[in-house]
């Protein structure tokens, strides 16, 4: 791996010259942002697992974290609003930070074995309010923050990032061996004479203490 000196590179320097080079979006592109949830959105967030969540911080710098529940735990709870519990987490909470400087996001929904997404931006408040925290209890356990993103654009996203990946396709799919553990990371990271399998082992048993 080799450092690249991007600022020797030619680049796009603004909308103009950018629009030459892709072109203008057809008008069924840009109409099809309704501003809310339609029957459509509703029904593919009820079905969704798991969700990408983007924020960007006060100095502008970003994140991408990813939410999993099981599918209709992500509320519509209304065409406007969307709710999504915060779970257990390592509590860094890197998206939370930012939401609290600024609390515009981006939400990517996705159902296993479809190859559109659902988008949705807007605005999100960190909720605390306890019968809504209540609703998403499991197991008997409430989430301690309830993200509450107020729609102001939702709109399915084209197939040609799964075709192109095969994300769905097992047969792509890489030998789990040719990647680290996430023990294996941490192992190297902090020099540790722990063996992989006893981080690992520990690591697993965190996370399903955790879970919820």
């Amino acid at each position: 791996m080799i450092d690249v000196d991007v600022s020797g590179l030619r680049a796009v320097k603004d909308h103009t010259q950018l629009r030459e080079l892709v072109g203008e979006p057809a008008p069924v592109v840009v109409a099809k942002d309704r501003g809310y949830l339609d029957e459509h959105g509703l029904a593919f967030l009820e079905r969704s697992p798991f969700v990408l969540l983007a924020t960007s911080g006060a100095d502008g710098t970003c994140d991408v974290s990813p939410r999993g529940e099981e599918p209709g735990v992500f509320r519509a709870l209304d065409a406007h609003t969307v709710a999504i519990p915060d779970r257990p987490g390592n509590r860094r909470v890197d998206s939370l930070v930012n939401i609290v400087d600024n609390p515009r996001v981006g939400l990517l929904f996705c159902v296993p074995g479809t190859e559109e997404t659902l988008r949705v931006n807007g605005t999100a408040t960190i909720v605390v309010d306890e019968e809504l925290r209540e609703s998403f209890a499991v197991r008997g356990r409430a989430p301690k923050l309830v993200l509450v993103v107020r729609v102001e654009e939702a709109f399915f996203h084209c197939a040609k990032a799964f075709r192109r990946s095969s994300l769905w396709d097992p047969a792509t799919w890489p030998d789990r061996s040719e990647l680290p553990t996430l023990g294996q990371v941490l192992k190297d990271l902090e020099k540790s004479p722990e063996p992989v399998e006893a981080i690992d082992a520990a690591l697993e048993a965190e996370n399903r203490a955790a879970l919820y």
